[in-house]
């Protein structure tokens, strides 16, 4: 089972697709769940803590903005246990909508700075387009290391 980033990484398409092919996709919904399930931590939106912040400048520099630092904190460690990656681009905002323009842009710099297996496609506009998008989608989940066909 490959651990595959998805970008947008809240996009619950892929985050299913992911999973029905055999893999563990690295998503933000799984990350939030983490952070509001965390013992201690408040309610949002007050589920922050100090540490987060701090963690993101090792994704972004001091002088980039907070939102960035604190989106980064979320994403960079997902990016560092990444073993594959899916980047869709063009997506329209219902596929996922990341919400800041210098997150997204760093976010794909670094999957494709990674080392790994990265399948680069465009968001689907017709039914054939889509069709072919789920087609390539697939393959290249079945082409990762230890997959299983589709359940």
């Amino acid at each position: 089972m490959a651990k595959v980033i998805i970008y947008p990484t809240n996009s619950l398409i892929l985050s299913d697709m992911v999973e029905r092919f055999g893999h563990e996709p690295l998503a933000m919904m799984e990350k939030i769940k983490e952070i509001i399930n965390t013992v201690g931590v408040d309610s949002p939106p007050l589920n922050i803590t100090p540490e987060g912040p701090k963690h993101g400048l090792k994704y972004a520099a001091v002088e980039v903005p907070a939102g960035v630092r604190g989106r980064m904190s979320l994403i960079g460690p997902m990016i560092d246990l990444a073993e594959a990656g899916i980047i869709v681009g063009d997506s329209s905002i219902s596929f996922g909508c990341m919400g800041c323009a210098r997150t997204n842009e760093l976010t794909k710099f670094l999957i494709r700075e990674k080392d790994i297996p990265i399948l680069e496609i465009q968001y689907p506009h017709t039914e054939e387009e889509g069709q072919d998008f789920v087609y390539k989608i697939a393959e290249f989940l079945k082409s990762l290391p230890s997959g299983s066909d589709e359940k």
